[in-house]
C-alpha cells in the first residue's frame, strides 16, 4: 500500500469519526479487528485514532453498526428486493459498494428498536448488521479490492440525520424467525411455518442432555449446524457431524436425506469471518509479513539472572557499592552494582575514549520489585555528586526531550536517575502526547553522538541554539520487572532503544537491616573529585574543549574484543536468517557494549593510569553475552506481539509459576478474569502450537480439565 493510501485510510477514519461515528481498526486487507475488544474499542476520539493508524499504516476502517441498521446485498446481480418501488425506497441513503460486487444499506434505527444481526431472514443473500455487529467502510480494501462510496451516495451526514429504513422493511425485520433456522420446519419441510419450533444460535442443548426428542430434530440439528457453519466448516464436515449426532441422540434419527438437506441449506450463508479468526488464530497469521519465514524461530534458552561473580568491578565501582550495601535499609546487590556503574560512567563523561571512540555513556536499567533496594543507590549518588560540585550534573526526570537536550546544553555531562522508567514507555505507547514521543528520539540520538556534536533543536522565530560538544548523557533508571516488559512494544524491540539498555534484574528482596549512619569513605570522595578536577583538552573552565584521553587495549584484551564482535556477528547473521528483527537489533549493540563496559572497568580499577587488560574484557564481554540473551529470553516470553498474543503469554506466565507448572480449568480461567469463549479460544490457540498439554482427569464421578506447559510435560516424560 503506497503512503497516499495509508493517509487516505487516516484521513477517512478521522472524518467518520468526526461525523460521531466511532471507529477501530481492522487487519489490512481482512475484516478481522485489531484491537483486544474488536468494535467494543472503538472511539472518535482523534488522538487515539492516529495512534492506531501510525501504528498500523494500512489498517481497515470498522464502524460498529449499534443504533444502525445495515442492510448488506450479496452478489453483484442480486436483484433483491425485486419490486422497483421498494428498491428506489432503499436507496434514499448512502450506499457503500463492497469488493465482492454487493452494497451496504446504511439506515438509522427508529425509536424503540433494538434489532440485532441477522443472516438471510429478509431476502436471499441478503443480512443485516445492527447493535451487535460492524461493517468495513471505504476505502478500505479486502482482498486487493476496495470499499467505496455509490456516486451521490457517501456517508457525509451524523447518525441521526441518517434516514430510516422504508415501512416494508421494518414490517420484515419485526417478522418471526431466527438466523440459521428460519427455512427448517421441525417435521423436515423445507419451509418453516411461523411459529415453528426453533431456537436462537448457540442457546444450549434440551436439558434432558443427550437425548433430541422428534419435533425438535430438524431445528436442533439445524442449529448445531449454524453454529459449525459460523466458525467456517465446510458442508461436508457439517454434514459429517451432522450424520453422527442424528445417529447418536435423534429418537428416532432422521432420513439420511433430511440431514443432508439441511447441511446443505445451512452452508448457503457466509460464515462469521470474526468468529473464524477466533477459532483458527487468524491473527497472527495476518500480522506476519510475507517475507517472513513461516517456521517460528527457535526458542531462546533462558540462561537465568546474572551470576554474581559478574557484578564486581574492581576499584572505584566495588568502593560505593560496598558503601551503599553498608548504609542501605535492604541492601540490594544488583541495584547497588548499577549505580555505582552509572556513577563511574558519569564522571569519566567527556574525558576517556577507547582506541575506537567509545566512551563511557551508559543507559543502565536496574528491575526490581517495590520496596526492594532501588533508591539507595540513587541517593549515595547524588550525595556523592553533590560533595565534588558536580550537583549541577544531576537529572531526575524525563519531562520531555526538549527539556533533555537544554538540560545537556548547560552541563553536557549528566546522569540522570530516574524511577518508574515503565511509565514513560507506556506513555509513549499510548502516543497521547507528543513530549513522550520526544524523549525516546532524543535519547536514542543522543546515545550516538557522544563523540561528536548534538546539534539542538531550532524554536520558531529564533535564532539556531548551536549545539553540544560530544554530550554524554548516562541513565540510571529503575522499574518494576513485569511492567516494564509488557510496556515495551514491537517499535521499541526494533527501533533501538531496548538494545541500547543494559538491563539489570533483581532477585528476591534481602533482608533488611538496621544501618548507621555512615559517612562516605574519604577514598570514594577522593577518587570523585580527581575525575571532576581532571579536563583533558584546551580552553579555560568556561570554554573547555574536551580531548579525552585514550585508554590503550593490551593485546589480549584487544583479541578478546575481536572474538566477542566475531560472536555477536555470527548471532546477528542467525537471527537475520530467521527473520528475528528483535534478535537482529539487539545483537548489533553487543560490540558496542562490551567496549564500553571494558573502558568503565578500566578506568574505576585505576583512574590515574587506566588500561583495557585482559581481565576487564573477559568480564565485559561475559557480562554482555548473558545479559543479551537473557533480555532476548525475557521479550519472548513477556512482549506481546498483538493483543490476542499477550493474552497467550499471561495464560503461560500463570502456568509457569504454578506448582509443577499446571492448573485446572476453573483456577486458570478465574485467575485470567476473562469470558469464557475467549478463555476456550486462548487454551485452544496454545494447544494447537504446542504450547500446553490438556488432560482430563475424573474424580468421584466428575471430569475436570488441567492445563499443564508443554515443556514441563516433555520434561516429566524425558523428551528432549
Amino acid at each position: 500500500m503506497t503512503p497516499t493510501s495509508m493517509e487516505h485510510l487516516l484521513a477517512a477514519a478521522l472524518r467518520y469519526a468526526e461525523l460521531g461515528y466511532p471507529v477501530f481498526p481492522c487487519v489490512p486487507e481482512k475484516k478481522v479487528p485489531l484491537t483486544p475488544r474488536g468494535f467494543k474499542d472503538a472511539t472518535t476520539d482523534a488522538g487515539q485514532i492516529k495512534a492506531w493508524w501510525e501504528k498500523y499504516t494500512d489498517a481497515n476502517i470498522g464502524i460498529p453498526t449499534a443504533g444502525l441498521l445495515i442492510v448488506d446485498v450479496d452478489g453483484e446481480n442480486n436483484a433483491w428486493p425485486g419490486e422497483p418501488e421498494k428498491a428506489e425506497e432503499l436507496a434514499c441513503g448512502p450506499i457503500s459498494l463492497t469488493p465482492r460486487g454487493g452494497r451496504h444499506h446504511i439506515f438509522r434505527q427508529p425509536a424503540g428498536k433494538a434489532w440485532r444481526n441477522t443472516a438471510g431472514k429478509i431476502g436471499p443473500d441478503v443480512d443485516t448488521r445492527a447493535d451487535g455487529g460492524y461493517i468495513v467502510a471505504p476505502p478500505s480494501v479486502v482482498d486487493g479490492k476496495p470499499y467505496r462510496w455509490a456516486e451521490t451516495f457517501e456517508l457525509n451526514v451524523a447518525p441521526g440525520e441518517l434516514p430510516e429504513p422504508p415501512g416494508w422493511l421494518i414490517n420484515l425485520l419485526d417478522s418471526p424467525g431466527d438466523l440459521f433456522t428460519r427455512g427448517v420446519d421441525a417435521g423436515g419441510g423445507e419451509i418453516a411455518a411461523p411459529g415453528a419450533h426453533g431456537s436462537p444460535l448457540g442457546a444450549d442443548l434440551p436439558s434432558n442432555g443427550n437425548m433430541i426428542p422428534s419435533g425438535t430434530r430438524n431445528a436442533t440439528l439445524a442449529r448445531l449446524a449454524g453454529n459449525m457453519r459460523r466458525v467456517g466448516m465446510t458442508r461436508d464436515e457439517i454434514l459429517a457431524g451432522l450424520e453422527r449426532t442424528n445417529q447418536d441422540r435423534c429418537r428416532p434419527p432422521l432420513p439420511a436425506r433430511e440431514v443432508e438437506k439441511i447441511a446443505v441449506s445451512i452452508c448457503r450463508y457466509e460464515p462469521d469471518q470474526v468468529a473464524v479468526a477466533v477459532a483458527e488464530n487468524h491473527w497472527s497469521q495476518d500480522q506476519r509479513p510475507e517475507s517472513e519465514p513461516r517456521d517460528t524461530p527457535p526458542a531462546f534458552v533462558d540462561p537465568g539472572p546474572l551470576p554474581e561473580n559478574l557484578l564486581r568491578v574492581p576499584g572505584f565501582v566495588s568502593e560505593v557499592m560496598d558503601h551503599c550495601l553498608t548504609t542501605a535499609p535492604y541492601p540490594n546487590q544488583v541495584m547497588a552494582f548499577g549505580g555505582a556503574l552509572a556513577l563511574q560512567a558519569a564522571l569519566a563523561g567527556r574525558k576517556v575514549r577507547d582506541p575506537g571512540d567509545n566512551r563511557t555513556n551508559l543507559y543502565l536499567l536496574g528491575l526490581a520489585h517495590s520496596a526492594a533496594g532501588k533508591d539507595r543507590p540513587r541517593k549515595l549518588n547524588a550525595e556523592i555528586l553533590h560533595a565534588v560540585g558536580l550537583a549541577s550534573c544531576l537529572g531526575s526526570r524525563f519531562a520531555s526531550g526538549e527539556g533533555v537536550q537544554d538540560a545537556l546544553n548547560c552541563e553536557p555531562s549528566m546522569l540522570f536517575q530516574t524511577d518508574e522508567i515503565d511509565g514513560m514507555l507506556q506513555s509513549i505507547n499510548k502516543a497521547r502526547d507528543a513530549r513522550h514521543e520526544s524523549i525516546m528520539g532524543t535519547l536514542l540520538t543522543l546515545y550516538s553522538s557522544a563523540n561528536s556534536v548534538f546539534p539542538m533543536r531550532r524554536r520558531a522565530g529564533k535564532e539556531s541554539p548551536g549545539a553540544i560538544d560530544q554530550p554524554h548523557l548516562v541513565v540510571f533508571g529503575t522499574a518494576i520487572p513485569n511492567h516494564y516488559y509488557e510496556a515495551l512494544s514491537e517499535r521499541m524491540l526494533t527501533n533501538g532503544f531496548f538494545a541500547r539498555m543494559v538491563i539489570l534484574e533483581c532477585g528476591k528482596r534481602s533482608a533488611g537491616q538496621e544501618p548507621g549512619i555512615l559517612a562516605i569513605p574519604p577514598r570514594i570522595l577522593e577518587s570523585a573529585k580527581w575525575w571532576a578536577d581532571f579536563r583533558p583538552g584546551t580552553g579555560n573552565l568556561q570554554e573547555w574543549h574536551p580531548v579525552p584521553r585514550i585508554v590503550p587495549h593490551t593485546n589480549e584484551a584487544r583479541k578478546i574484543l575481536i572474538e566477542a564482535r566475531l560472536e555477536a556477528e555470527e548471532e546477528y547473521a542467525r537471527s537475520e536468517g530467521a527473520g528475528d528483527a528483535v534478535g537482529t537489533t539487539v545483537w548489533g549493540r553487543v560490540s558496542e557494549h562490551a567496549r564500553k563496559l571494558a573502558l568503565v572497568y578500566a578506568v574505576s580499577e585505576n583512574h590515574e593510569r587506566p588500561e583495557i587488560c585482559r581481565a576487564a574484557t573477559e568480564w565485559a564481554r561475559r557480562f554482555v553475552v548473558h545479559q543479551t540473551k537473557r533480555a532476548l529470553f525475557m521479550t519472548q516470553a513477556h512482549v506481546a506481539d498483538n493483543p490476542f498474543h499477550a493474552e497467550c503469554l499471561k495464560v503461560l506466565k500463570k502456568l509457569r509459576d504454578a506448582p509443577g507448572q499446571e492448573l485446572s480449568h476453573s483456577i486458570l480461567m478465574k485467575r485470567m478474569k476473562m469470558e469464557a469463549k475467549n478463555f476456550i479460544a486462548l487454551v485452544a490457540t496454545l494447544e494447537q502450537q504446542g504450547d500446553i498439554v490438556i488432560r482430563t482427569q475424573s474424580t468421584t464421578g466428575r471430569s475436570g480439565r488441567f492445563y499443564q506447559l508443554a515443556e514441563s510435560r516433555r520434561g516429566e516424560d524425558g523428551e528432549g
